[in-house]
């Protein structure tokens, strides 16, 4: 830490749309809990080394060296004189993580070539400049994506990952000292100009508008190591990803600008988990501009309205950052902020370390039932593009699968992939399924969502670059049966510790003293074991009850989902409970209070014999809490407020990673089943003894990659409506989808 305890940089200008909340300076305990902070992130190997540094400096200015080079080349071919071809030139840019300083080792880098009005995107960048890299032997893996929303040429270049845009300005001549920042340079700018210009502007921004920059990168760096442990670190996935955490790091710097990194962690879960959404965050206000590009207002934009979770960039045109957020991933992400926000007020209790904030979620645990992507292709150039096309279609499914059980079926995406070592060209992902919570769990209710799943499968195979051998399996899978490869070493863990009567869960998740809380279904739906089941349930509730935290501070609502997997027709599925009470079970993730005094419901890690002046301070800390709380309600009151709708299904947007390689889906589908006549019935919660049916329109489609015994199946051909009638039915059983207990068997 290069300052600690220094004064913070304080131009006497406030910065963000607000007043800050506190202007409070370090304490001995921040600087010494900042410090452990640092130390833990270098043991975790979050900073690069100074070789690989120098490596990634000299392959950036080799970069820029080149399309410096290829500007002439074009300029010449074109026929410009020669004192245009001498002053024609071009420019890299960085953003992102390497722009904001918090990259790790073995990060890719995020660049941006500027190039003058007669170097065009399609012929010059991605042809000329395209097929030089091409004959370069320090460049391998090159990867052109011109079609996404924002164009992008992937390579590695002397083993560095670059991600590379283009900007094609309006200017002849680019000048090496280049200002991008000032609105003026999109000028006739076509939109992916636009888009691309984006990126460097936005990073820039962030970097004007924190108080304390070493701080911020910190805090950053911290706050990205901990949403890719926790599972929350993708954008693709419907999670936040680098800009994302970017802003709302950036956010709580404003609104504590003289914190060091220990306290604004602190500050980002107490904020974030009291933040109701959708009320945006924002940097500094949203401008309207001169130049009429459309900028995030949902009073305007009734598109703008059904945003989740609008994070908006501070650059113009002001745009949501995180419009990929569904329903259940800002779930996911709101249980995980509370999560962090229980266990940085026990750190402040000495009842927690940093460990524990940074346990790995875990995702395979955590459900009984699962869907399994599988996809695979004839070689590893043509497994890199599918996998890119397949990645930026799985929100799709997490929303349609949302849309059609009406929000009922809950989906939690894994953000990475897993590959089979044994079966090469091939790589799987996850979903966690739950139903949700508070819904009754009627008997019989169940869910299908075969055809769900298939309008998702026939939307990736309208894959307009696809190719013999790209194949796509999506199946069903309990927890039990995960394959082995998911897991590190390819080794299945050894279940957790079974939890007793009598036992709970300490602060670090280990068994000191708690109750046995399963109750095992063994037999179908109905009869007198469910009678029997449904009895057992209300006493585990009952039980758990009496087992709620003491503390108001701690919210005893926000488990972290758990789970076991799904079987194949209707076979019945062991639920619990137990989470549903206050306990969050999964990792240890429960932050055991029972032992902690409170002044006015706030925990202070004291005993009751300690002095009068200890609970003093303690009941000062509780008002200093309230006082933080309103100002975070006052900081949520805006023009936008009154204008964000909550919809209750969402809208499908179109993904932006590949906006024009899908075939027309009437032409993929031509051919391969006629519609039903009849409607698919979705059967939901009964009411009294009758089913309640939601009817959808969907077509009728070959459905046999959701038998779990068909996933090496190869992808057939489109086959008879009828022959799919003949196959069991494979539904999820209402009553199936609670979350998983560390008692459960598998």
């Amino acid at each position: 830490m290069a300052s600690v305890g220094a004064s913070y940089r304080n131009s006497g200008q406030r910065l963000g749309i607000t007043e800050p909340i506190s202007l409070g300076g370090p304490t001995e305990y921040d600087v010494n809990k900042t410090r452990e902070l640092e130390k833990y992130l270098a043991d975790k190997g979050l900073y690069e080394g100074q070789e690989e540094a120098v490596s990634r400096e000299e392959v950036l200015g080799r970069l820029d060296q080149i399309v410096k080079v290829w500007v002439k080349n074009i300029s010449r071919a074109k026929g410009l004189n020669e004192q245009l071809v001498q002053e024609a030139n071009a420019k890299i840019f960085t953003f992102g993580s390497y722009r904001l300083g918090v990259h790790g080792p073995g990060a890719d880098i995020d660049t941006l070539c500027v190039g003058p009005r007669h170097a065009t995107r399609e012929e010059d960048f991605f042809g000329e400049l395209h097929r030089m890299l091409s004959e370069m032997p320090e460049v391998t893996e090159l990867h052109p994506v011109p079609d996404a929303h924002v164009p992008v040429m992937r390579f590695k270049f002397s083993g560095v990952s670059i991600d590379l845009l283009y900007a094609k300005l309006s200017l002849w001549v680019i000048p090496e000292d280049l200002d991008i920042s000032q609105d003026s340079i999109l000028q006739n700018a076509d939109d992916q100009t636009v888009r691309s210009l984006n990126g460097c502007r936005v990073t820039d921004q962030i970097l004007h508008l924190v108080p304390n920059i070493q701080s911020f990168r910190t805090t950053l760096r911290c706050m990205r190591f901990w949403a890719k442990r926790r599972g929350v670190y993708s954008n693709v996935a419907g999670f936040l990803g680098g800009i994302n955490w970017a802003l709302l790091v950036a956010r709580i710097c404003q609104l504590y600008p003289n914190a060091l990194p220990n306290m604004l962690v602190s500050r980002f879960f107490r904020v974030y988990t009291q933040w109701r959404w959708p009320n945006p965050v924002m940097l500094c206000a949203i401008e309207e501009g001169s130049l009429g590009l459309q900028v995030w207002d949902p009073r305007k934009n009734p598109k703008d309205r059904y945003h989740l979770m609008p994070i908006i960039t501070p650059a113009y045109p002001c745009m949501n950052s995180s419009y990929n957020v569904s329903a259940s991933t800002l779930r996911i992400m709101t249980q995980e902020f509370q999560r962090g926000n229980e266990i940085c007020e026990a750190m402040e209790a000495n009842k927690a370390d940093w460990d524990r904030l940074f346990e790995p979620y875990p995702f395979f645990e955590a459900y009984k039932n699962y869907l399994q992507i599988d996809i695979s292709a004839e070689n590893a150039d043509e497994l890199r593009k599918w996998k890119g096309w397949v990645e930026s279609r799985l929100r799709q499914l997490t929303l349609k699968i949302e849309r059609h059980t009406f929000n009922l079926l809950q989906c939690h995406p894994h953000p990475g992939e897993f590959s089979d070592k044994s079966n090469p060209f091939h790589c799987s992902y996850f979903m966690g399924l739950q139903r949700k919570q508070g819904v009754p769990a009627s008997e019989g209710a169940q869910f299908d969502i075969r055809l769900t799943v298939e309008e998702f499968k026939q939307s990736v195979v309208s894959y307009i670059q696809r190719k013999p051998g790209m194949q796509i399996y999506v199946t069903h899978v309990r927890r039990r049966n995960i394959p082995a490869f998911v897991f590190p070493g390819g080794v299945r863990p050894t279940r957790p510790t079974k939890v007793s009567e009598g036992q709970s869960l300490d602060s670090k998740g280990s068994v000191s003293a708690s109750m046995d809380v399963s109750s095992e279904v063994k037999t179908g739906v109905g009869g007198a074991d469910d009678r029997k089941r449904k009895r057992e349930n209300d006493n585990v509730g009952t039980n758990l009850r009496n087992l709620r935290f003491r503390t108001s501070s701690v919210s005893s609502s926000a488990g972290v989902p758990g789970g076991s997997p799904v079987s194949t027709a209707t076979s019945s599925i062991k639920v619990d409970n137990a989470d549903a009470n206050g306990f969050r079970e999964t990792g240890g993730d429960m932050v055991d209070t029972e032992t902690f005094p409170s002044v006015n419901g706030e925990v202070t890690g004291h005993p009751p014999e300690r002095s009068v002046m200890r609970l003093l301070s303690a009941s000062a800390s509780s008002s200093s809490i309230e006082a933080e709380k309103l100002a975070i309600e006052k900081i949520m009151s805006g023009p936008y407020a009154d204008h964000q709708a909550l919809p209750e299904v969402e809208e499908l947007e179109d993904d932006y990673g590949y906006g024009n390689q899908a075939k027309d889906l009437g032409e993929v589908m031509r051919g391969v089943a006629e519609p039903l006549s009849e409607k698919v019935s979705i059967t939901g919660p009964t009411t009294g003894n009758k089913p309640v049916s939601w009817s959808s329109s969907y077509a009728s489609a070959d459905l046999d990659e959701l038998e779990p015994s068909e996933l090496c199946a190869p992808m057939t051909n489109p086959i008879n409506p009828a022959t799919v009638q003949k196959k069991p039915l494979i539904r999820l059983n209402f009553t199936s989808l609670g979350k998983a207990t560390t008692s459960d068997s598998r």
